[in-house]
């Protein structure tokens, strides 16, 4: 399926993995908004569940083991060309993920990662609408712990 020029929106996953007060970022290793900051994810292959694709998007990139928790958000990215032509479209499915295991290394499509304080993520350089939905998946974490209580 090729992704610049689609004849259709693309769906995909990305994953707010959650470790204590920290949230792994990914630098981005492919466009669209190559070497910017993000949370890992990608697109969903023919026959795979959501949640299947999180959890082989996230080993892929950056070799980590998770836990799929709730949706977050459902967001559109549409990125126009200067001819004003789709370059590219996603409907993008966040997800609230535990972390399990590993390191956190960068594979595939990541450039670098980095666990980020939730404290830091106003002021780190993210897309507004990334800093919102990880904003939205640590109240929705601390509201379930605040349920188990």
């Amino acid at each position: 399926m090729k992704r610049e020029y689609p004849d259709h929106p693309i769906v995909g996953v990305g994953a707010i993995i959650i470790k204590g007060e920290e949230v792994l970022l990914a630098r981005r290793g492919r466009d669209p908004g190559y070497g910017e900051w993000s949370i890992p994810g990608g697109g969903v292959k023919l026959g795979e569940t959501l949640r299947d694709a999180v959890i082989r998007e996230v080993r892929e990139e950056v070799n980590l083991a998770i836990r799929v928790g709730e949706v977050v958000e459902v967001l559109e990215r549409i990125f126009h060309d200067p001819k004003g032509r789709v370059q590219y479209h996603y409907v993008l499915v966040d997800f609230l993920c535990e972390y399990l295991s590993g390191e956190g290394n960068p594979s595939s499509d990541a450039l670098e990662v980095r666990w980020v304080p939730i404290s830091e993520i106003p002021h780190h350089c993210l897309p507004g609408m990334t800093k919102n939905v990880i904003q939205k998946a640590f109240e929705m974490r601390q509201r379930g712990m605040d349920n188990e209580k």
